[in-house]
């Protein structure tokens, strides 16, 4: 595995990860982790990059006051400088709600999108719950044990402690900005998702409360070619604490014909 900057057209860096041969694959983690994030992931079959999100790890923040869809372009200038197009594009959680938008925003740069952990219209009482979390974190007030127990389960505790020092080390503002986007994202692109019509693969864990089996399978109806995948037994950072089903699931994915 290699780590390198990737210089944007707008001047902004990215530290990118890659591995691996085939066909390309972006893959954008959650608020507040990085690139490692995706680890297990790192060895799919593919010409994978995982990269940093704006204001994580090692890349340059947006402008202050961004909102999803400045993430969206964004990741449309990650994947102009990768020099790679189209790509299959995987986010998770936040990262899902970028590469969501990215399918329909720029569907010239998208061969096929996977949402991991992704969230669809909340209810107003969730709605009001992350939008006070969003405040918190602004307010430099925010804690990471509530996440961290929405993640993992009690005996998941070496998982739990990397995730915490990723959680530890993000830019306060960097963190704060992109969970502002999150908590505000889920209705941003609602009413546009069936317009994505590359294969679309759509998974959570049945235990995850905020990225619900039912929004997964909401989801999985509305765009023109999804696939609802849940995972039993797993919550929101499933692409870690379920490794080997995760990867069938993209493996399966990748193997999907594109037909356009």
């Amino acid at each position: 595995m290699t780590s390198r900057t990737l210089r944007l057209s707008d001047g902004g860096t990215v530290r990118v990860l890659e591995e691996g041969a085939g066909e390309p694959h972006l893959l954008i983690h959650g608020v507040g982790l990085r690139a490692e994030a995706w680890g297990p992931q790192m060895r799919l079959e593919a010409h994978v990059f995982a990269v940093d999100m704006p204001g994580h790890g090692e890349s340059a923040p947006l402008a202050q006051g961004a909102r999803l869809p400045d993430y969206v372009a964004w990741a449309a200038r990650v994947i102009e400088a990768l020099g790679k197009v189209p790509v299959n594009v995987a986010g998770h959680s936040m990262g899902s709600l970028i590469a969501g938008g990215l399918a329909i925003e720029r569907p010239d740069l998208v061969k096929r999108v996977a949402l991991l952990n992704g969230v669809h219209r909340r209810t107003p009482e969730a709605r009001a719950a992350v939008l006070g979390r969003a405040a918190e974190i602004a307010a430099g007030a925010g804690s990471i044990e509530a996440p961290l127990s929405r993640c993992f389960t009690p005996d998941q505790v070496a998982l739990r402690e990397t995730v915490a020092g990723w959680l530890r080390a993000v830019s306060p503002e960097g963190n704060a900005m992109a969970y502002r986007a999150f908590a505000e994202g889920d209705s941003v692109y609602a009413d546009r998702i069936g317009e994505i019509s590359c294969p679309t693969l759509v998974l959570t864990g049945d235990g995850d409360l905020n990225s619900t089996p039912a929004m997964t399978y909401a989801m999985a109806g509305i765009v023109q070619h999804g696939q609802a995948v849940v995972i039993r037994g797993h919550r929101h950072m499933v692409n870690l604490t379920a490794p080997r089903e995760v990867c069938t699931a993209l493996r399966d994915w990748l193997a999907e014909e594109v037909t356009r």
